[in-house]
């Protein structure tokens, strides 16, 4: 293909926009169509873009000229819309997280793989250099037997009334998503499985402790993985700012990530700063990464699409999977009922 043409089926979730806007300096892709049943802000995405409205969904993966398609809708209608998409043969990116419910889950993979179409999770951490490093690293063994690894993955959007009371006020609905700690404590899990593998069981605390706006506001969740190692996922929707993002610690060394969230992309930084360093056993010095940190949180959202469109072309394999995606909603669903219920609980 020389160029992929791309449709968006609703703008429901802001991140389709930071697509579609990078999108338009690639000379491989074209935005062809979109819908939304918000018509007012369907129609201003496609003037933005250069895309052509559609008032029904399925006049968008009946273009012939689209290739693949963009889903951003609520995520309780994730299941409904990869369904449409993947019976028209289109190829799929799906906003995080991939639904509300594992059946939703199961859904979308069957549809998937009955119409054998391409499929990514927008899981736009596993595209951050740093992050990529640290897999690399303990993929090396580079601090031995991992023990205990924490990861925070906060924003401060719950203190932000345009967010909670203009269009992206469906974030705070438990039927359109569930919570604010599923929502984006999905990124996290989703780290946690690339790094560690699937969890085996899960203790966790989640609540509403300085907003009532939604069903929670922060969340702390303890993973045991398969070789025993703990993972601690702190998880807030009210923090104004931090640095440390993860702490990895092992029997022959130890790994900080800093400037690695969205909070973090708000604190100016020290020229020359090194967002990643590993100690070694024995070491009297850390070593530190100089790896380029995204500037905000918005340009780690915008190396999303460059991945997809290489995976439409055959030149790349997926991001995520469709069962990949299925694990990071396993994993929070169960932390949130660990913490109803006040036990462990198995992943």
């Amino acid at each position: 293909m020389d160029r992929i043409g791309i449709g968006v089926l609703s703008h429901a979730h802001g991140h389709s926009n930071t697509y579609c806007q990078q999108m338009l300096d690639f000379p491989d892709v074209r935005l062809v169509a979109n819908w939304d049943d918000n018509a007012r802000r369907g129609q201003a995405a496609a003037e933005r873009y250069g895309m052509t409205y559609r008032s029904d969904p399925r006049q968008v993966v009946g273009d012939p000229r689209v290739d693949a398609v963009i889903i951003a809708t609520e995520t309780n209608r994730h299941a409904d819309y990869v369904e449409l998409a993947a019976a028209a043969g289109k190829a799929i990116l799906l906003q995080k997280p991939m639904a509300t419910t594992l059946a939703d889950c199961d859904r979308i993979i069957a549809a998937v793989q009955r119409h054998g179409v391409k499929f990514s999770l927008a899981f736009q951490m596993r595209h951050d250099p740093v992050n990529q490093k640290i897999k690399e690293l303990l993929d090396a063994g580079a601090v031995g037997k991992v023990a205990i690894v924490r990861r925070r993955h906060s924003i401060n959007v719950l203190l932000n009334p345009n967010f909670v009371n203009g269009d992206t006020h469906w974030h705070v609905d438990p039927v359109a998503n569930v919570g604010m700690f599923f929502d984006d404590a999905t990124h996290a899990a989703d780290w946690f499985y690339w790094m560690l593998g699937r969890p085996r069981s899960v203790i966790a605390e989640i609540d509403n402790i300085v907003t009532n706006v939604a069903p929670d506001d922060n969340g702390v969740a303890v993973y045991r993985f398969g070789r025993g190692e703990m993972g601690v996922l702190l998880n807030s929707s009210t923090t104004v700012g931090s640095i440390p993002t993860t702490e990895i610690y092992g029997d022959q060394g130890t790994i900080i990530q800093d400037y690695g969230d969205q909070v973090s992309a708000w604190v100016p930084r020290p020229e020359g700063v090194a967002p990643l360093r590993l100690l070694h056993a024995g070491d009297k010095a850390w070593t530190e990464f100089h790896l380029p940190i995204p500037k905000s949180q918005g340009e780690r959202i915008a190396a999303v699409p460059r991945p997809f469109v290489d995976y439409v072309k055959g030149l790349a394999g997926p991001a995520v999977t469709a069962e990949e995606g299925r694990v990071s909603v396993e994993m929070v669903l169960a932390a949130y009922q660990a913490a109803r219920e006040g036990r462990r609980v198995g992943v």
